[in-house]
């Protein structure tokens, strides 16, 4: 502890040339001062909460575009860093203390009258899903980056709702273990409703992978109990295991154009991208390229991929700059590509990483799927029938989600429990990938599915400089 620099923010400084990935792990000082490492999704349905109590840990609005506040809910996927602390001096309920992502590593505690002193012990992003059910799509892009889920569950409505059901469905699938039950906006119900909804609750969890999680009553609006959750992410969800000397690959579930209108010339900066590390470590000044790239269609109809390279010339984690980042977390990561190419999360499902070093472009992929018997997140009157599940049929076009790519496909052959499938937009992934699996229903696409890939039809990569990969 004694080599590490502290900024004048109060953070650990980071340096590149003091680097060495094999001492380095998801809390090692350099890192959790800056960067949050491990990823926690907020599931539920709509109106239940999750951009609150993201608001109530982190002090961030996650809900930012015109559309949304407009309407006053999430639409795209939210995000929003938070620094965890133990207090040394406060009573065991109100040890825990949440903080923003710049906040400093050691600090006085803000209660009024405390006298302790806070030591940072976790520093979490969380990914706001959406909960409206036309927006499914967008919630299965954030599960693809999520170690853990806060299942948010109403205390002023009936258990369970329609998407509590369909997004357990979803994090089941993305094999998620770890999940926290949030009983929100008991301030607006009596004991007795909130002991009758627990137990509703935990009739719903059984048999689910939330089964035996321990389930939380809290006020977001209010923050009440909101110490609880930050208790519970600090103690006993554990850091994944991530591995820091393979090459590094980012998924991208953001991007955006930082320039603003009128902009000079001579002032313009490339695009950014948004997404978090799946392995290895990116470093600032580093050559990467993005897949599938830039895709165009040829006379036959045929994909035309070409990867863009680039350079990485600044790293953010929220406001904090960073020399280098590593798995976990959501990563801003500014480049030299056209911002044209980023704007409106144009890159959204795309895999940035160092050059030559991503898995391979699919057009074609076979899938080794299970579906489900009945459709989830659907309000059937009277005749349950009508919730089942069919089989899929050849030449049927569905949706799957791969990493944090939604886009349609054809089903081309289905043999038991494989499918050929042809996509509609060409993927940068690897057999062994799960994905999920929808289908449209009543005009929404609705879950209806996993699986995983088995392999694939290969597209042939070509750079602007002429060379093939």
């Amino acid at each position: 502890m004694d080599e590490l620099k502290i900024a004048s923010d109060g953070l650990v400084e980071q340096d590149l040339a003091t680097l060495d990935a094999t001492k380095l792990n998801p809390l090692s000082p350099q890192i959790i001062s800056r960067q949050a490492t491990i990823n926690i999704g907020t599931i539920g349905h709509v109106a239940h909460g999750k951009s609150t109590l993201v608001k109530a840990i982190s002090g961030v609005q996650t809900v930012r575009f015109k559309s949304e506040l407009r309407r006053n809910i999430t639409i795209k996927l939210g995000y929003a860093n938070a620094k965890i602390y133990r207090c040394s001096a406060c009573p065991p309920l109100l040890r825990y203390k949440s903080q923003g992502s710049s906040h400093p590593d050691v600090s006085r505690c803000p209660r009024p009258g405390c006298e302790g002193h806070l030591r940072l012990l976790r520093h979490v992003s969380f990914v706001d899903c959406p909960g409206h059910d036309i927006l499914m799509a967008t919630m299965l892009n954030g599960a693809a980056v999520m170690d853990a889920a806060l299942l948010l569950i109403a205390g002023n409505e009936s258990c369970p709702q329609p998407q509590t059901a369909e997004h357990i469905a979803a994090v089941e699938i993305m094999k998620l273990k770890e999940i926290l039950v949030i009983q929100n906006k008991v301030d607006l119900i009596t004991k007795v409703q909130a002991k009758q909804q627990k137990e509703e609750i935990t009739a719903f969890i059984k048999g689910t992978v939330a089964e035996g999680s321990p389930i939380i009553p809290i006020s977001a609006q209010l923050k009440y109990n909101v110490e609880a959750v930050c208790e519970y992410l600090a103690r006993y969800i554990p850091v994944p295991t991530r591995d820091f000397l393979s090459d590094p690959r980012l998924i991208v579930i953001r991007s955006f154009d930082v320039n603003k209108p009128g902009c000079e010339v001579d002032d313009l900066q490339g695009g950014v991208a948004g997404g978090s590390i799946l392995h290895g470590i990116l470093k600032h000044g580093q050559e990467i390229e993005v897949r599938p790239g830039i895709v165009t269609k040829d006379s036959g109809n045929k994909f035309k991929c070409m990867p863009i390279k680039s350079r990485v010339v600044s790293l953010f984690a929220e406001r904090n700059s960073l020399q280098y980042a590593v798995p976990g977390g959501l990563i801003g990561v500014g480049t030299l590509i056209d911002p044209t190419l980023c704007r409106a999360d144009r890159l959204v499902g795309q895999v940035l990483g160092g050059v030559g070093a991503l898995p391979p472009v699919y057009s074609e992929l076979e899938i080794h799927y299970f579906l489900l018997r009945r459709l989830l997140g659907v309000k059937t009157e009277g005749d349950k029938k009508a919730a089942k599940v069919s089989k899929l049929g050849k030449g049927e076009v569905i949706m799957v989600n791969i990493g944090s790519l939604s886009t349609g496909c054809r089903v081309q052959s289905v043999k038991g429990d494989l499918a050929k499938v042809s996509l509609t937009q060409p993927v940068c992934t690897e057999p062994g990938e799960a994905i999920a699996l929808s289908r449209r229903i009543d005009k929404h696409w609705r879950l209806i599915g996993w699986g995983k890939i088995v392999k694939g039809r290969e597209l042939k990569l070509r750079y602007r400089d002429g060379t093939s990969a």
